[in-house]
């Protein structure tokens, strides 16, 4: 068994999240380095590397919850756009970046550090 990531200890309650959804398979909560306000994670409770090895149940369970995500974000921020990158480069821990977006300026932009009063307040708004 790997070292538990981040996400697994998010997961688990050990670490702190602004939680958006949750159900049995998925979670899915805000990140500390959006590009866009709102930009949320996507992760199966299951801690698997590589998205394409993850078992059909949770990889579609993972496809659900992102599309339930990104149609409530859509709804609550009014973006044109909600973008779909799976890097899978940072955390050894499948997962999906939901960013919303008008422009592929805004699509590309560098994360930066929000703070947690501003997570909790996008939380509250998105949350499901």
């Amino acid at each position: 068994m790997p070292e538990p990531s981040i996400f697994t200890k998010i997961i688990n309650g050990e670490v702190p999240c602004h939680k958006v959804y949750e159900d049995d398979l998925t979670i899915a909560f805000l990140t500390i380095a959006p590009v866009q306000p709102g930009h949320t994670l996507v992760v199966p409770k299951k801690q698997i590397d590589h998205l394409w090895d993850l078992p059909n149940e949770d990889y579609q369970a993972l496809m659900a919850t992102t599309k339930k995500v990104a149609l409530r974000m859509r709804q609550v921020l009014g973006t044109q756009r909600i973008g779909l990158k799976a890097t899978g480069e940072e955390v050894p821990h499948a997962h999906i970046h939901l960013i919303p977006f008008n422009s592929i300026a805004e699509y590309d932009s560098r994360p930066v550090t929000a703070t947690n009063e501003d997570l909790a307040a996008m939380a509250k708004k998105l949350a499901i």
